[in-house]
């Protein structure tokens, strides 16, 4: 199956720190496919309100700000408004901030807009998120929802960044319940997804076993059927 702009999409959902980043640009990579971060994207646009001294909470400048902003996602970074802020969107005040902005409406129809365009100008590609089967391309060729548990999240937050596993912790399962219980395209398992839980495997067994998911035996119809 295609997006709604055409071409085949695999769509990949899960919560922070699940994998989802490195499972996705594996799959793309093997499939010789473009793929798109889109919590770069969110990340993103909070780095752009914040850039301008506004309130991430306020609805209507942060709305103006999205549909304005000039954003460029690479496999090795990202560029605001022409600045490269691939450091500065992981950091702490893009990272406190970035829940407030992803639950803003107007942001998030602006940036699906940005999603599908951005799959119909390539012809597909492997699209990583929160709402990607769900909301942007609910008829995707295959749908993935990538989870761990909050610990091992953690732990591997922490070994790439350093900090307290404890407090990490905390702030995932926050982030969590703001992403699935923000009004606007929630974090769900989008019907017909896989469910692959990383937390006692490497990326090599989950690649693998994704790419078992796209033999051509089944076809691309009923790959996540």
């Amino acid at each position: 199956m295609s997006g709604p702009t055409g071409g085949v999409v695999i769509a990949i959902d899960g919560p922070a720190g699940a994998g989802k980043s490195t499972v996705g640009r594996a799959v793309a990579s093997r499939l010789g496919l473009g793929y798109l971060d889109t919590g770069a994207m969110y990340r993103g646009v909070t780095f752009g309100v914040l850039r301008r001294g506004l309130d991430p909470g306020d609805i209507e400048s942060v709305a103006r700000v999205a549909a304005a902003i000039e954003l460029s996602v690479q496999d090795d970074g990202i560029t605001v408004d022409g600045v490269d802020a691939s450091i500065e969107i992981r950091g702490r005040a893009v990272t406190a901030a970035v829940s407030s902005v992803a639950a803003n409406s107007s942001v998030r129809s602006e940036l699906v807009r940005r999603q599908r365009e951005w799959v119909a100008a390539r012809g597909g590609g492997v699209v990583e998120g929160r709402d990607i089967g769900s909301v942007v391309f609910p008829d995707a060729a295959l749908k993935l929802y990538i989870t761990a548990s909050p610990r091992v999240r953690a732990e591997r937050r922490v070994a790439e960044i350093g900090g307290d596993v404890d407090d990490v912790e905390s702030s995932i399962i926050e982030r969590d319940r703001k992403d699935s219980s923000r009004a606007d395209s929630p974090l769900v398992e989008a019907s017909g997804a896989v469910v692959v839980d990383t937390s006692g495997l490497s990326i090599t067994d989950v690649v693998d076993s994704v790419l078992r998911l796209l033999t051509p035996s089944r076809g691309s119809d009923d790959v996540a059927g």
